[in-house]
């Protein structure tokens, strides 16, 4: 791949047909480190017509042939792994360790779906016709359309494009704009794994719209799949209906984290950092409402920002960094705005609250791990899905109490639930409407088990023995004999 040449269709590298390029910009310093092609429609045809053209033969492959490929990229991958996580760090921001985990995870989909492929099963049913016999099998749904985030840039890759390409579809996929050079890193391994040409294409792009217009507008895509905010999912989704495309959609979360009084106090303050801080807060599982039974608010409130207070913001690639940058001045405005909006409705701040610099480093996307207590529900935190490093606490009476205020949102992703309590841990579990419980556990997520959220927060799952269904289609056989 020459420097600017980022899409990849047909199993070849090339520029955009018009030749645009756009600038990657590291954003602990604020200035560019590398360029990428600037698709537009033209080359979001080319792909997907390099798609409908690869998924006769690809779709009659075995599964174990499918599975040799996504085995020989797990292991390219896994050999990789510093070098793919120390790009994720300079063109996303993430801290090195973090980086690191991220691309274990995002291998960890190649082998699961590698497996997988061959667990697609059909089954046989009983007819009331004597002469007659029905048989179900599973068959791949055709060109899949990916569109990824940028705050986990490569394994969100692997999570689509990983039971795609085990099913039998061929895809079509355009990385967020912030991040298009780790989605370049992982079509390298894809290629070098065997990946037959026009299985898997890539278009990257400066201006989103030409290339997702193109797709969600084509026949030919079957299915679109979406990780990304509540508000474009909205719209995506509408626009996939009218060509009736199947959808996937891991949207927003606001997370509640329930921190019951039978629990070790210290030990949920130390979850709860871990977690509402984890990629500088930019995780749709974060949770943004921590929910403190009376009287222990206080003590928890002093154990927790303690923990937050000693948090290291600066570049990622340096040692001890728990705080990197936000994505971009838009995050920063975001995260003074409802800091702001908290104090003047009656918030305190107990540590940060306000942009930092750390030494060094020119960026201005640095904002300081902030808490926040004394959080009512008429301010913009106790409402907004936050997307960076600020945690709101909130005061709570009973069970029941808890478990209104946590349910009383429109998203659905994740919550979690500190409790030493067995009957209550089944009874507020069972009632929380979230599609994830962490139950005293801050990683409630793994590739062999289901992600995804109700209510607002997404259809679908990904991940886990349903992950591979999302892209088959069921068809029955019906035989007289």
């Amino acid at each position: 791949m020459s420097d600017g040449a980022t899409l990849y269709v047909d199993g070849k590298w090339m520029p955009a047909a018009s030749g645009a390029v756009f600038e990657v910009v590291d954003p602990s310093m604020d200035t560019p480190f590398g360029v990428a092609s600037a698709g537009g429609a033209a080359d979001a045809r080319a792909a997907l017509d390099a798609a409908v053209t690869a998924f006769p033969a690809w779709s009659a492959t075995t599964a174990y042939e499918r599975a040799e490929v996504l085995q020989r990229a797990h292991r390219l991958m896994t050999e990789r792994t510093e070098d793919l996580a120390q790009l994720m760090t300079r063109e996303q921001g993430k801290p090195i360790r973090m980086a690191r985990n991220e691309v274990k995870y995002a291998a960890d989909f190649l082998l699961w779906f590698a497996e997988e492929a061959k667990r697609v099963y059909g089954s046989s049913l009983p007819s009331a016709r004597a002469d007659q016999r029905f048989s179900v099998v599973r068959q791949p749904v055709g060109v899949v359309a990916a569109i990824t985030p940028w705050n986990y840039p490569i394994s969100m890759i692997t999570r689509k494009v990983g039971p795609a390409i085990a099913a039998g579809c061929t895809t079509v996929l355009k990385p967020a704009e912030q991040t298009p050079l780790c989605a370049v890193a992982v079509f390298e391994i894809l290629h070098e794994a065997g990946l037959p040409a026009g299985v898997a294409n890539l278009v990257t792009a400066a201006d989103p719209a030409p290339v997702a217009d193109v797709w969600l507008d084509a026949h030919e895509v079957r299915k679109l799949t979406f990780t990304g905010s509540t508000e474009v999912g909205k719209m995506l989704a509408a626009r996939a209906a009218a060509t009736m495309k199947r959808v996937s959609m891991e949207l927003g979360g606001h997370a509640p984290f329930l921190v019951f009084g039978d629990t070790d106090i210290q030990h949920a303050a130390k979850g709860a950092a871990l977690v509402r801080y984890l990629n500088t807060g930019q995780a749709c599982i974060c949770p943004n409402r921590i929910y403190v039974q009376r009287p222990h608010v206080e003590a928890f409130t002093e154990a927790f920002t303690a923990r937050v207070a000693k948090l290291k913001v600066g570049a990622g690639t340096t040692d001890g960094v728990s705080i990197g940058p936000l994505i971009d001045r838009a995050a920063m405005d975001k995260m003074q705005r409802q800091v702001d909006d908290a104090v003047a409705r009656g918030a305190r701040v107990t540590t940060g609250g306000a942009a930092v610099r750390p030494e060094g480093l020119t960026g201005q996307n640095f904002f300081a791990p902030t808490v926040l207590a004394d959080v009512t529900p008429d301010m913009l935190i106790y409402r907004e899905e936050t997307f960076g490093p600020i945690a709101a606490i909130i005061g709570f009476d009973g069970e029941q109490d808890a478990i209104t205020m946590a349910n009383d949102t429109r998203y659905g992703l994740a919550a979690y639930v500190y409790t030493n309590d067995l009957r209550r841990s089944i009874r507020v579990t069972e009632a929380l409407r979230f599609g994830i419980i962490g139950l005293n556990d801050i990683n409630p997520t793994s590739a062999a088990a289901p992600f995804g959220g109700v209510g607002e927060s997404g259809i679908g799952r990904e991940g886990g023995a349903t992950g591979i269904d999302e892209y088959l289609d069921i068809k029955l056989i019906g035989t007289s004999v």
